[in-house]
C-alpha cells in the first residue's frame, strides 16, 4: 500500500466504530467509514474537539451537526497546491486526501519526461490532479459532468495562482467526450480518471462502473499519442480490486504499448495507531 504521508494541513488523527476524525488545516471533522468496523481506545477529548459531525440517514444522504461554529469554507495546502473546501452533502469536503500520493507520483513523472506533456483528466472532480499535473509543467484537459465541480476546479487553479497555466475545463460527460476527441483525431500523452461508482452526465445519462469502465478504457487507449506517458485509473468501488483494474490495463495496452502496469492501495496514516487506513486502489500503466 501506498500512503500520502506528506500532508502538513490534513492529519487522519483517529478512526474508531465506523468513523474517522480528520484534520483539515484548523478544522476538525468527524465523517462516517463503513470500513472502520474497529473498535479503539481513542481520545474523548480529540473527538469532542471536532467542529462538525456527518451523519448517515437510513433514507439516503445525511446532514451535519454542528458540534461548534464552522466557516462556510476555508482552505488548506498540499505544497504549492492551494484548495478550497466546504462540508458538502454525502459527507464530502471537495477533496480526498488519500490522492496526494498519486499527484506526487504523476507530476514526477511529468517533470522527468522532460518534454512538453499533455493530460487528460477525466472525472477531474474539483481539479486537484489536474493542477498537480499543471504544475509539474503539463497541459491539461479536464472534464467532469458537473458544472458546479468544474467550477470549484477553476477557483481552486485561482487560488494556487495557476489559473494562467494551460488548462482546459470542460462539463461534458466523459464518455461522449472522448468519443468526440477520437473523431477530432486529438491525442495525449497521459490519462488519468477517478470514475464514480455511480452517477449522471449533464444529459441524465447513467453511469455504472462495472458496466462501463472497460469499453470507455479500451475508448481512451486511443487516444494515447504515439509516445504516452502513464496511464492512471482510481477506484472507491469495493468490487473493483486493484487487481482487477491492472488487469484491465494490462489486457487493453501492454499488447501494443509494451511498458509496464502496476495495482496496489492507497491509504492515509492514522496519528493515533499508526497504522495505515485504506482509501481506495490505483492501477497505472507507465513506460
Amino acid at each position: 500500500m501506498r500512503a500520502a504521508v506528506n500532508w502538513k494541513d490534513y492529519e487522519l488523527i483517529d478512526t474508531s466504530q465506523g468513523e474517522r476524525l480528520e484534520r483539515w488545516g484548523d478544522i476538525r471533522l468527524i465523517r462516517p467509514d463503513p470500513q472502520i468496523i474497529w473498535s479503539t481506545k481513542s481520545s474523548e477529548k480529540l473527538w469532542r474537539s471536532a467542529h462538525a459531525r456527518y451523519h448517515r440517514s437510513q433514507t439516503g444522504g445525511g446532514s451535519w451537526e454542528m458540534m461548534r461554529p464552522l466557516p462556510d469554507s476555508w482552505q488548506i495546502c498540499y505544497g504549492s497546491l492551494k484548495f478550497n473546501l466546504k462540508p458538502m452533502g454525502f459527507k464530502h469536503t471537495g477533496l480526498f486526501p488519500e490522492q496526494a500520493v498519486n499527484w506526487d507520483w504523476m507530476a514526477d513523472t511529468i517533470r522527468c519526461a522532460d518534454r512538453p506533456i499533455k493530460v487528460l483528466n477525466l472525472f477531474g472532480y474539483t481539479g486537484a490532479a489536474t493542477l498537480a499535473c499543471v504544475s509539474a509543467g503539463a497541459h491539461v484537459t479536464h472534464v467532469d459532468a458537473s458544472k458546479g465541480m468544474v467550477a470549484w476546479g477553476r477557483e481552486n487553479a485561482v487560488s494556487t495562482g495557476l489559473a494562467d497555466k494551460p488548462m482546459r475545463w470542460i462539463v461534458d460527460d466523459c464518455s461522449k467526450f472522448v468519443q468526440r476527441e477520437q473523431r477530432r483525431g486529438n491525442r495525449y500523452d497521459a490519462i488519468v480518471m477517478d470514475p464514480p461508482s455511480y452517477g449522471r452526465g449533464p444529459g441524465g445519462e447513467v453511469w455504472k462502473l462495472e458496466e462501463q469502465v472497460f469499453p470507455l478504457l479500451k475508448q481512451c487507449a486511443a487516444l494515447l499519442s504515439n509516445d504516452p506517458l502513464f496511464f492512471m485509473v482510481n477506484s472507491y468501488t469495493t468490487g473493483l480490486s486493484p487487481s482487477v483494474m491492472g488487469y484491465m490495463l494490462d489486457t487493453i495496452l501492454t499488447p501494443k504499448l509494451k511498458g509496464k502496469t502496476t495495482a496496489d492501495e492507497i491509504g492515509l496514516p492514522v496519528t493515533q495507531s499508526g497504522l495505515i487506513l485504506p482509501c481506495g486502489s490505483t492501477a497505472f500503466w507507465s513506460r
